[in-house]
């Protein structure tokens, strides 16, 4: 009987001990502590995929995007598809569809390599952006202020279509050429 209460007495000293004031919560953590605490480092918790991928910025120039694709580029080269070597047989005029096999192998890698390391949209256009259809409304509102006749919002929500269903090659050129500029003016007033 006597050893259950020695038990109970242990347990609530080292219960005790681990309580204090909410100051000595709040004081930070020395590193050269000897003793294990509540309060210590937090773990190192590997980072999430999603937290390797950069972002795309609006104005990013071709040069910086093809530097951003560089790691998902590297990791698709690692899982057997030369994404560089790809576009290059695209571009020639000889260009043949991909065998059923090809296709297998880009999926496969697409799969592992897209997910950490292909650019994610500027987070005006993201999808994951609850605010970016406004984004695109606004643009819209911009082009046609800037004497773009046929615009309107994509289907998607994010993006916008040009032409209209007349097709007009004015407001479709017109368009890719003031949309840049359109989207930096609504993504300075925010």
């Amino acid at each position: 009987m006597r050893r259950s209460h020695v038990l109970v007495a242990a347990i609530a000293v080292a219960a005790l001990t681990g309580c204090g004031s909410s100051e000595q919560a709040d004081a930070p953590v020395k590193n050269d502590a000897k003793v294990a605490t509540l309060v210590s480092a937090a773990p190192s918790a590997k980072p999430s995929p999603t937290s390797q991928r950069p972002r795309e910025r609006l104005d990013t120039t071709s040069e910086e995007y093809e530097a951003l694709l560089a790691p998902y580029n590297k990791c698709m080269k690692e899982h057997g598809v030369d994404t560089m070597e790809k576009r290059k047989l695209a571009q020639d005029a000889g260009a043949r569809p991909a065998t059923s096999a090809e296709e297998e192998k880009l999926t496969a890698a697409s799969k592992i390599c897209e997910p950490q390391y292909f650019p994610l949209p500027p987070w005006e256009k993201d999808p994951a952006n609850p605010e970016a259809r406004d984004f695109a409304v606004a643009v819209v509102k911009c082009l046609k202020e800037k004497g773009v006749k046929y615009v309107e919002v994509a289907d998607d929500g994010l993006s916008y279509a040009l032409g209209g269903d007349q097709n007009d090659a004015a407001s479709i050129s017109k368009g890719m050429d003031l949309a840049p500029d359109c989207e930096r003016e609504v993504a300075a007033k925010k």
